[in-house]
């Protein structure tokens, strides 16, 4: 009869936003530089996710309510109570056991369901309609990409769901520094004017720094509000020392200082 507690709640966007981040990378990677089709295909991935997201919670106990009434996570064994079915006689096994951390485990399943229902129902039509800058055969390649993408999310959650619990917010952090940086060094961004050269890159980068505070807030649970949101300050600092340092790690240039015996 309990509710989800602030870091429940943000354990469950974590893996709402996975399989929205995955389509927007497979589209943003199958679009093409030319096509227009990219901004429409964004908006229908949100809007899928958002609605399944609405849908998961609309169908969870208490039916027909966003809220929804869950059980407390005491310890990362609480996630594999299948792994504890009692044997009485050390022979027969009684599978009784339920799920300890409900709904942790079975609603990420069930949103994922829902997602890939709304994009069977919605994507291709939008695809084949607007997709006019691509190839046939380029078309439906993030819709594929995602056919591959959903088993390997359940496979994680069902496998993994309790230590990903736990380890999200880290999990965040180190891969959206990491991405960040292969996404600058990628496009060449060496100042703040290359920043401003193209909007999509601004995009980026703020996305990132949503997902940096993301991660902060998530480590931090915000218990103390005073000490913990002058953290978000942080959010800024790997971009800007990125930015203040990428001249000098530049391949190029160590190589000229190397034949010049700097």
């Amino acid at each position: 009869m309990g509710s989800p507690e602030r870091y429940d709640w943000l354990y469950l966007g974590f893996m709402a936003m996975l399989p929205l981040i995955l389509h927007w990378f497979f589209i943003e990677w199958y679009s093409g530089k030319k096509s227009s089709s990219a901004l429409f295909q964004h908006i229908t991935a949100l809007i899928e996710c958002s609605s399944a997201a609405v849908i998961t919670l609309l169908v969870s106990d208490p039916m027909g309510s966003l809220h929804i009434r869950s059980c407390k996570v005491v310890m990362l064994s609480d996630w594999y109570t299948m792994l504890y079915n009692p044997s009485p006689d050390y022979v027969t096994t009684i599978h009784c056991t339920h799920e300890a951390v409900y709904p942790l485990y079975t609603i990420v399943f069930i949103y994922y369901a829902f997602c890939l229902v709304l994009m069977m129902m919605l994507r291709p039509l939008l695809v084949k309609k607007i997709a006019c800058g691509l190839g046939k055969s380029d078309r439906f390649k993030s819709i594929y990409a995602a056919l591959y993408f959903f088993p390997i999310l359940t496979v994680l959650q069902a496998v993994g769901g309790g230590l990903l619990y736990y380890a999200f917010p880290y999990i965040i952090i180190v891969l959206s520094l990491v991405t960040l940086v292969v996404y600058l060094s990628a496009s060449e961004v060496e100042t703040f004017k290359d920043l401003l050269v193209r909007k999509k890159r601004l995009i980026v980068l703020f996305s990132h720094w949503l997902l940096h505070a993301y991660g902060i807030i998530s480590i931090s649970k915000l218990n103390n509000v005073y000490q913990d949101l002058p953290l978000l300050a942080l959010v800024p600092a790997p971009a800007l020392f990125y930015l203040l340092t990428a001249k000098y790690t530049e391949p190029s240039q160590i190589l000229a200082d190397g034949a010049n015996g700097h």
